[in-house]
């Protein structure tokens, strides 16, 4: 396969057979400085068209390193600007295939022009219509702002580079000493890129998520039929409190599971499934990681950390933006306490709280564990709109552990009158009995129903319609 059709075989491989029409194939570069009319550009480096996936219409771009190394310039950002004016207007996601040195020298001023058009169409369909980008080759410098404008972003294991700054630009770095422009840096440490994997494995993956998603902010045909049982019970899910991703592929119809953001924050699930056929956005505290042998390979406290607040603000705050229902399982105790997390814990942890408290999509919270504190209050409780608060049997909810409780109140009295008072308080303060005739829980379920009661109440709140006070946008 030639470089030159590379650009179009990622575009085939991607779309369902025989669908992709292209778009602006006679463009080419209308610069002539720097012996630039001697240079052939064609399509100016970038494959633009439309196509279907799964029968859904989808706009795509696909940018040729064969062509001045796939550098932007005017033409090229203007047939990406101008596919995004018409996946506004039919409200279809635009999938973007990075592989591009940046930006095209020859043509400076236009091309940072060119960069910035791109930006706004970007900025403007952010909320609109679902935004996915996928990086094969290089995405370096003001290129990488394109990735982290969208909804998601994939990323080629062992070729693809993301940076705005090169690693051997970094003070004290060279790449053979970290490379930060890798994959495995970008999804690990930044937590910019969703899902890491060979080429032809991201085209799968791809095809998968564009099947969960709605085509635009209006539209409810996210939906299938479900052949999986409503009521089917989910045993050993109280197995599952430690790894959270495993409980959500139980409940799941047919235990699908769409994770993103897998090898960032790993104390934070953010994952699709579909509940009756339903794409539901899945938020839920982790502990423990299981490898493919079954064998516990992370562990983690039961607290939010930053990186794992920011990884599920984003997520909500894309539920909410598509009209995708929220599902929370809760089992934390506070929050990380270092001193590097707690630069950021209180604007992390705030960040989460409002992007739950901001979203009117039906929100269903299940604690499977522990809810302790300000942490639980943050983790989609009631207090701040939840629709529906489910509590396993043998979780437990209130301020903090009741051994704790008891010391500070009977603080110098005794061994034997603190475990007294610490049976007391955690009768009285921390079961979810005590929680649910407060009002506090709606329903104290057993593990392995979870599944037939989150359904019903996604049923139940699929009309939901919740107003917020007029304002053109919040500032958290």
């Amino acid at each position: 396969m030639s470089n030159t059709s590379q650009a179009s075989e990622r575009i085939n491989a991607l779309l369902d057979d025989n669908s992709f029409v292209e778009i602006g194939a006679l463009v080419t570069a209308r610069a002539t400085d720097f012996n630039m009319k001697q240079t052939e550009t064609p399509s100016d480096g970038v494959v633009t068209g439309y196509g279907v996936i799964g029968g859904s219409l989808v706009y795509v771009y696909s940018q040729d390193a064969s062509v001045m190394n796939g550098s932007i310039g005017e033409m090229h950002a203007k047939k990406i600007a101008n596919l995004y004016d018409l996946a506004m207007k039919m409200g279809a996601p635009v999938i973007g295939l990075l592989d591009c040195a940046g930006l095209r020298l020859q043509e400076a001023t236009d091309a940072l022009n060119g960069f910035g058009e791109i930006y706004k169409k970007q900025a403007l369909a952010s909320g609109v219509i679902p935004q996915i980008t996928a990086i094969f080759g290089n995405c370096g410098g003001g290129l990488a702002l394109m990735p982290t404008l969208t909804d998601f972003t994939f990323m080629e294991e062992s070729k693809a580079k993301l940076f705005v700054n090169a690693p051997n630009a970094l003070d004290g770095n060279v790449i053979t000493k970290c490379d930060t422009s890798s994959a495995t840096f970008q999804s690990e440490e930044a937590g910019i890129v969703d899902v890491v994997a060979d080429e032809a494995t991201i085209f799968a993956k791809i095809r998968e998520l564009v099947s969960l998603l709605p085509s635009n902010n209006e539209d409810d045909a996210a939906y299938e039929d479900c052949t999986d049982d409503l009521n089917r019970a989910c045993e050993n899910m109280e197995g599952c409190v430690g790894d959270t991703l495993i409980a959500l592929s139980q409940i799941s119809d047919n235990g699908r599971v769409f994770e993103v953001k897998e090898n960032c924050a790993k104390d934070m699930v953010t994952a699709f499934i579909k509940l009756n056929g339903m794409t539901v956005g899945a938020v839920a505290n982790r502990t423990e990681v299981y490898g493919e042998d079954g064998t516990v390979t992370e562990k983690f406290d039961a607290v939010l950390s930053p990186k794992g607040c920011d990884k599920a603000a984003d997520f909500v705050n894309f539920c909410d933006a598509f009209e995708i229902p929220v599902l929370t399982l809760t089992n934390v105790k506070g929050f990380a306490a270092t001193t590097c997390a707690e630069k950021k814990i209180a604007k992390a942890a705030a960040r989460l709280t409002y992007a739950f408290a901001n979203a009117t999509v039906p929100k269903v919270n299940v604690v499977i564990g522990k809810a302790f504190g300000s942490a639980y209050v943050t983790m989609n409780s009631k207090a701040i709109g939840a629709d529906m608060t489910y509590a396993w049997e043998s979780a437990e909810i209130g301020t903090m552990e009741a051994e704790f409780a008891a010391k500070i109140m009977y603080e110098g009295q005794g061994a034997d009158v603190i475990k007294e008072k610490a049976a007391e308080y955690k009768e009285l303060q921390t079961s979810v009995s005590s929680a649910a005739k407060r009002g506090y829980v709606d329903s104290i379920i057993a593990p392995a129903d979870t599944r037939k009661y989150v359904i019903s109440a996604f049923e139940m709140l699929f009309t939901k319609r919740e107003e917020r006070p007029a304002k053109k946008h919040g500032t958290v």
